[in-house]
């Protein structure tokens, strides 16, 4: 028997989604999950719920996400097993997954560089990884552009978003991203990429703030968007 499947054997893996045990040809998420969680097909359509949420805010081109994201789901337990439970490797394999979809797309398929959006150093030390990046790197492994992590910023922690109301959460984030290393970026149609959008506001910040660097034009993509 192998080490692997000996730990298997005391420590059975989970479904991150409803807690059933895992096959052993399924990956974070159990096939029956898989075929439950609500696929938004956005990045087909370029007026979406997606984009309205930042539409009259910013001046990004597309948004997509991959799950509709409702509460006591599927979805929020994934979500919240990346995001709290160390999961982080669940995000990169749904990049993987969703980038082959958006590759389907012609709103998709002139991707130059994915940026994730970043966590302030002092919550980065804390959770120690960013589950967007991670997202990012399986985005980029399967749509084949460059990953970067060198160019956007927090300029400083804020508090959670989670039971801030809309206007309340725009000022949680405005002015808050920094641009640095912007020769990487010049020119470029960035797929800037998060967890989560809600009501859209981190996302605005961030692409105004790539919008201030010549030329750039920004596409938005995230595992799960509320309605």
């Amino acid at each position: 028997m192998l080490l692997s499947d000996f730990i298997e054997l005391i420590y059975p893996r989970q479904c991150l989604g409803c807690g059933n045990q895992l096959l052993k040809a399924e990956k974070y998420i159990c096939l029956s999950c898989l075929n439950k969680m609500p696929k938004t097909n956005t990045h087909f359509e370029h007026d979406n719920n997606i984009i309205r949420k930042i539409a009259g805010k910013s001046e990004v081109l597309n948004a997509s996400a991959c799950y509709w994201f409702l509460k006591n789901s599927i979805v929020q337990n994934l979500i919240h097993n990346i995001k709290y439970k160390g999961f982080k490797n669940a995000a990169k394999e749904i990049g993987i997954i969703y980038g082959k979809e958006l590759l389907k797309s012609d709103f998709y398929n002139n991707i130059d560089i994915i940026i994730p959006v970043p966590l302030h150093i002092s919550k980065l030390r804390e959770r120690g990884y960013n589950q967007s990046e991670y997202f990012a790197m399986g985005l980029s492994l399967s749509m084949g552009k460059k990953l970067v992590t060198n160019v956007l910023y927090r300029g400083y922690a804020t508090e959670t978003q989670t039971k801030k109301k809309i206007y309340d959460r725009w000022l949680n984030v405005k002015s808050n991203f920094i641009v640095k290393n912007s020769h990487l970026i010049n020119g470029k149609h960035i797929l800037l990429v998060d967890d989560v959008i809600t009501s859209g506001s981190t996302l605005t910040s961030c692409s105004d703030t790539l919008f201030s660097i010549p030329e750039t034009k920004v596409t938005i993509a995230t595992i799960a968007s509320t309605f």
